[in-house]
Protein backbone atom coordinates (compact mmCIF):
# COMPACT_ATOMS: atom_id res chain seq x y z
CA UNK A 1 0.00 0.00 0.00
CA UNK A 2 1.24 3.70 -1.03
CA UNK A 3 0.37 4.77 2.96
CA UNK A 4 1.88 1.83 4.23
CA UNK A 5 5.02 2.77 2.30
CA UNK A 6 5.34 6.40 2.81
CA UNK A 7 5.18 5.57 6.38
CA UNK A 8 7.67 3.06 6.09
CA UNK A 9 9.68 5.79 4.27
CA UNK A 10 9.64 8.24 7.32
CA UNK A 11 10.79 5.59 9.98
CA UNK A 12 13.69 5.10 8.06
CA UNK A 13 14.36 9.12 7.73
CA UNK A 14 14.13 9.44 11.66
CA UNK A 15 15.91 6.18 11.92
CA UNK A 16 18.69 7.35 9.88
CA UNK A 17 18.86 11.27 11.75
CA UNK A 18 18.65 9.63 15.35
CA UNK A 19 21.65 7.30 14.00
CA UNK A 20 23.50 10.40 12.81
CA UNK A 21 23.04 11.58 15.97
CA UNK A 22 24.95 8.37 17.42
CA UNK A 23 22.39 7.02 18.68
CA UNK A 24 21.15 2.85 18.28
CA UNK A 25 17.53 3.86 16.37
CA UNK A 26 15.13 1.14 14.84
CA UNK A 27 12.53 -1.08 15.27
CA UNK A 28 12.24 -3.61 17.75
CA UNK A 29 9.36 -6.53 16.95
CA UNK A 30 8.58 -9.02 19.95
CA UNK A 31 5.74 -11.15 20.52
CA UNK A 32 5.10 -12.89 23.91
CA UNK A 33 2.77 -15.05 25.23
CA UNK A 34 0.45 -13.62 27.75
CA UNK A 35 1.85 -14.94 31.14
CA UNK A 36 5.05 -13.55 29.40
CA UNK A 37 4.15 -10.19 30.02
CA UNK A 38 4.91 -10.21 33.58
CA UNK A 39 8.51 -10.58 32.37
CA UNK A 40 9.52 -9.27 29.32
CA UNK A 41 9.34 -5.82 30.73
CA UNK A 42 11.65 -6.33 33.14
CA UNK A 43 14.29 -7.06 30.19
CA UNK A 44 13.23 -4.24 27.79
CA UNK A 45 13.32 -1.23 30.49
CA UNK A 46 16.85 -0.92 30.81
CA UNK A 47 17.97 -1.65 27.27
CA UNK A 48 15.26 1.05 26.10
CA UNK A 49 16.50 3.58 28.46
CA UNK A 50 19.46 3.35 27.28
CA UNK A 51 18.32 3.73 23.44
CA UNK A 52 15.78 6.20 23.45
CA UNK A 53 15.67 5.84 19.55
CA UNK A 54 14.02 2.41 19.96
CA UNK A 55 10.23 1.71 18.87
CA UNK A 56 9.04 -1.17 20.51
CA UNK A 57 6.30 -3.37 19.27
CA UNK A 58 5.41 -6.01 21.54
CA UNK A 59 2.42 -7.85 20.67
CA UNK A 60 0.64 -10.18 23.49
CA UNK A 61 -1.19 -13.34 22.62
CA UNK A 62 -1.45 -16.93 22.94
CA UNK A 63 1.03 -19.21 22.17
CA UNK A 64 -0.45 -20.40 18.47
CA UNK A 65 -0.58 -16.48 17.32
CA UNK A 66 3.01 -15.91 18.99
CA UNK A 67 4.60 -19.31 16.57
CA UNK A 68 2.44 -17.83 13.90
CA UNK A 69 4.00 -14.27 13.62
CA UNK A 70 7.30 -16.25 14.33
CA UNK A 71 7.13 -18.42 11.65
CA UNK A 72 5.99 -15.51 9.27
CA UNK A 73 8.95 -13.80 10.29
CA UNK A 74 6.96 -10.44 11.06
CA UNK A 75 8.70 -10.40 14.86
CA UNK A 76 12.51 -10.67 15.83
CA UNK A 77 11.82 -12.35 18.47
CA UNK A 78 9.28 -14.31 20.48
CA UNK A 79 9.14 -15.00 24.52
CA UNK A 80 7.45 -18.98 25.09
CA UNK A 81 7.65 -21.10 27.90
CA UNK A 82 7.26 -24.13 25.25
CA UNK A 83 9.59 -24.25 22.60
CA UNK A 84 7.11 -25.11 19.10
CA UNK A 85 8.31 -28.04 16.98
CA UNK A 86 9.44 -28.71 13.69
CA UNK A 87 10.89 -25.07 13.43
CA UNK A 88 15.13 -24.18 12.85
CA UNK A 89 15.29 -21.80 15.63
CA UNK A 90 17.66 -20.20 18.17
CA UNK A 91 16.76 -19.92 21.95
CA UNK A 92 18.22 -17.95 25.10
CA UNK A 93 17.01 -19.11 28.09
CA UNK A 94 15.83 -16.54 30.61
CA UNK A 95 14.46 -17.75 33.64
CA UNK A 96 12.60 -20.38 35.00
CA UNK A 97 8.65 -20.68 35.05
CA UNK A 98 7.32 -22.78 37.93
CA UNK A 99 3.32 -23.28 38.09
CA UNK A 100 1.32 -24.27 41.06
CA UNK A 101 -1.85 -25.72 41.99
CA UNK A 102 -3.80 -22.78 43.46
CA UNK A 103 -7.58 -22.18 45.69
CA UNK A 104 -8.78 -18.74 46.69
CA UNK A 105 -8.58 -18.44 50.39
CA UNK A 106 -11.83 -19.96 51.56
CA UNK A 107 -11.01 -23.40 51.79
CA UNK A 108 -8.43 -24.54 54.75
CA UNK A 109 -5.69 -26.49 53.69
CA UNK A 110 -3.28 -27.89 56.36
CA UNK A 111 -1.18 -30.17 55.47
CA UNK A 112 2.13 -29.29 55.36
CA UNK A 113 1.88 -31.20 51.80
CA UNK A 114 -0.59 -33.17 50.03
CA UNK A 115 -0.53 -35.97 48.17
CA UNK A 116 -1.19 -36.16 44.26
CA UNK A 117 -4.51 -37.74 44.87
CA UNK A 118 -5.86 -34.24 46.05
CA UNK A 119 -6.76 -33.89 42.61
CA UNK A 120 -9.47 -36.17 42.65
CA UNK A 121 -11.17 -33.63 45.10
CA UNK A 122 -10.72 -30.59 43.38
CA UNK A 123 -12.34 -29.46 40.38
CA UNK A 124 -10.19 -27.81 38.15
CA UNK A 125 -10.17 -24.83 35.72
CA UNK A 126 -8.36 -25.01 32.32
CA UNK A 127 -6.84 -22.64 30.17
CA UNK A 128 -7.96 -22.49 26.12
CA UNK A 129 -6.34 -25.53 23.71
CA UNK A 130 -3.17 -24.08 22.52
CA UNK A 131 -1.88 -22.78 25.62
CA UNK A 132 0.95 -22.73 26.87
CA UNK A 133 -0.41 -23.18 30.18
CA UNK A 134 -2.37 -25.83 29.65
CA UNK A 135 0.14 -27.78 27.47
CA UNK A 136 2.51 -27.80 30.61
CA UNK A 137 -0.44 -28.40 32.85
CA UNK A 138 -1.66 -31.62 31.17
CA UNK A 139 2.14 -33.11 30.35
CA UNK A 140 2.10 -32.72 33.76
CA UNK A 141 -1.00 -34.51 34.54
CA UNK A 142 -0.40 -37.29 31.51
CA UNK A 143 2.90 -38.19 33.21
CA UNK A 144 1.55 -38.46 36.90
CA UNK A 145 -1.24 -40.12 35.73
CA UNK A 146 -3.68 -37.94 38.01
CA UNK A 147 -7.27 -38.19 38.04
CA UNK A 148 -8.28 -34.64 37.62
CA UNK A 149 -12.08 -33.23 36.90
CA UNK A 150 -12.03 -30.87 34.49
CA UNK A 151 -14.85 -28.28 35.39
CA UNK A 152 -14.26 -25.41 32.81
CA UNK A 153 -11.99 -23.79 30.29
CA UNK A 154 -11.09 -20.43 30.28
CA UNK A 155 -9.17 -17.69 27.40
CA UNK A 156 -6.62 -16.43 29.70
CA UNK A 157 -4.71 -16.61 33.01
CA UNK A 158 -6.36 -13.61 33.94
CA UNK A 159 -9.66 -14.89 33.71
CA UNK A 160 -8.95 -18.30 35.51
CA UNK A 161 -7.55 -16.42 38.61
CA UNK A 162 -10.50 -14.32 38.77
CA UNK A 163 -12.72 -17.65 38.56
CA UNK A 164 -10.71 -19.03 41.52
CA UNK A 165 -10.68 -15.95 43.49
CA UNK A 166 -14.77 -16.40 43.10
CA UNK A 167 -14.76 -20.16 44.03
CA UNK A 168 -15.38 -21.43 40.49
CA UNK A 169 -12.67 -23.87 40.86
CA UNK A 170 -8.78 -24.74 41.56
CA UNK A 171 -6.34 -24.65 38.95
CA UNK A 172 -2.97 -24.76 37.88
CA UNK A 173 -1.24 -21.11 37.42
CA UNK A 174 2.91 -19.81 36.93
CA UNK A 175 3.72 -18.11 39.71
CA UNK A 176 4.75 -14.81 38.21
CA UNK A 177 1.02 -13.65 37.81
CA UNK A 178 -0.47 -14.70 40.81
CA UNK A 179 2.37 -12.67 43.08
CA UNK A 180 -0.15 -9.94 43.84
CA UNK A 181 -3.26 -12.13 44.60
CA UNK A 182 -0.95 -14.35 46.75
CA UNK A 183 0.31 -11.32 48.54
CA UNK A 184 -2.70 -10.20 49.70
CA UNK A 185 -4.13 -13.24 50.24
CA UNK A 186 -6.75 -14.15 47.88
CA UNK A 187 -5.19 -16.27 46.53
CA UNK A 188 -3.00 -19.79 48.36
CA UNK A 189 -1.22 -22.58 46.82
CA UNK A 190 -2.17 -26.14 47.89
CA UNK A 191 1.41 -28.04 48.33
CA UNK A 192 1.75 -30.99 46.83
CA UNK A 193 4.10 -33.58 45.97
CA UNK A 194 5.98 -32.82 42.81
CA UNK A 195 5.32 -29.28 42.34
CA UNK A 196 5.68 -26.51 41.62
CA UNK A 197 6.05 -27.97 37.68
CA UNK A 198 8.92 -26.50 36.07
CA UNK A 199 9.73 -24.88 32.61
CA UNK A 200 11.53 -22.13 30.93
CA UNK A 201 10.98 -18.82 29.66
CA UNK A 202 12.99 -19.12 26.20
CA UNK A 203 13.68 -15.92 23.74
CA UNK A 204 13.63 -17.65 20.63
CA UNK A 205 13.69 -16.50 17.03
CA UNK A 206 14.37 -17.66 13.58
CA UNK A 207 17.57 -19.18 12.59
CA UNK A 208 18.08 -17.60 9.53
CA UNK A 209 17.11 -14.42 10.86
CA UNK A 210 18.52 -11.17 9.19
CA UNK A 211 18.84 -8.67 12.70
CA UNK A 212 19.19 -5.39 12.76
CA UNK A 213 20.85 -3.27 14.56
CA UNK A 214 18.44 -2.66 16.98
CA UNK A 215 17.39 -6.26 17.25
CA UNK A 216 20.87 -7.15 17.56
CA UNK A 217 21.96 -4.91 20.45
CA UNK A 218 18.77 -6.18 22.26
CA UNK A 219 20.15 -9.40 22.06
CA UNK A 220 23.12 -8.40 23.35
CA UNK A 221 21.85 -6.50 26.00
CA UNK A 222 20.03 -8.96 27.29
CA UNK A 223 22.91 -12.17 26.99
CA UNK A 224 25.09 -9.62 29.25
CA UNK A 225 22.65 -8.05 32.10
CA UNK A 226 19.88 -11.22 32.19
CA UNK A 227 21.13 -12.79 35.13
CA UNK A 228 21.34 -8.92 37.37
CA UNK A 229 17.67 -8.46 35.94
CA UNK A 230 16.61 -12.10 37.33
CA UNK A 231 18.28 -11.61 40.90
CA UNK A 232 17.07 -7.69 41.19
CA UNK A 233 12.88 -8.60 40.01
CA UNK A 234 12.38 -12.28 40.51
CA UNK A 235 14.31 -13.72 43.82
CA UNK A 236 10.80 -13.66 45.76
CA UNK A 237 10.23 -16.62 44.05
CA UNK A 238 12.33 -18.30 46.33
CA UNK A 239 10.01 -17.61 48.90
CA UNK A 240 7.39 -20.05 47.58
CA UNK A 241 8.99 -22.85 47.17
CA UNK A 242 7.67 -26.32 48.62
CA UNK A 243 9.58 -26.87 50.99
Amino acid sequence: MAAERILNELHAINYKTIAYKGQLAGNLKISVVSTGIYIIPYFLAGFLNQHEGIELQLDVTNKLQVIESLENNEVDFSLVSVIPENMKLNKLELMQNQLYLISNKDKKFNEKIYDKKIFETLPLIYREEGSGTRHVMEKFILKNNLPVKKKMELTTNEAVKQAVIAGMGFSILPLIGIKNELNNGELQIIPVKGFPIKSVWNLIWLKDKGFSMAANSFLDYVQAEKENIIKENFAWFEYYAVK
